[in-house]
């Protein structure tokens, strides 16, 4: 174990939609997550290269490379409005509806230590939602990366500990 390293917080997690209606960039958190499983994998394809030279050994090239986000979590209202939450709502009432070329939108998310946010452009599949009696309502989705993942810095190119440590008076 390297005594200089220690293991992130799951729930330092930033997950955010891009809203694309709006008229300057905005950006809507995703609220109320428990869980989230990015697959680096999902729809990657291989050409198998095997030939005679390769002498019994299995050879293969990646020719296409995937990846999805599941992310999971409680369904969120104002109480005060009722309205859904931001994020949520404009998954559900907006980019899940939309088709062929327009089925693309934005999404980014980073850990909270960190200064820069990977950006996607993808689709999303929403997921179930449900609960019994004594449970809260759920609320998913899968987003699947469509093309190369980009990046952008954190605004202020500070990470959210840093800035409330420095709003706090405390070290980052």
């Amino acid at each position: 174990m390297a005594a200089n390293s220690r293991p992130i917080d799951a729930r330092g997690w930033l997950f955010e939609v891009l809203d694309a209606a709006a008229q300057t960039e905005t950006w809507l958190p995703i609220a109320g997550l428990t869980s989230f499983t990015h697959n680096p994998g999902e729809s990657e394809e291989t050409a198998e290269t095997t030939a005679f030279d390769s002498e019994g050994y299995y050879e293969q090239d990646v020719m296409q490379r995937g990846a999805t986000l599941e992310i999971e979590g409680q369904y969120r209202i104002n109480p005060t409005t009722k309205t859904q939450d931001a994020g949520q709502a404009y998954v559900d009432t907006v980019w899940v509806y939309r088709l062929g070329i327009d089925s693309n939108n934005k999404v980014r998310w980073r850990h909270k230590s960190q200064t820069a946010w990977v950006v996607w452009d993808a689709t999303v599949t929403p997921g179930e939602q449900g609960g019994e009696n004594n449970d809260k309502t759920s609320w998913s989705a899968t987003i699947t990366r469509s093309g190369k993942p980009t990046s952008a810095p954190v605004a202020g190119g500070q990470t959210l500990a840093a800035t409330t440590a420095s709003k706090s008076g405390g070290d980052a």
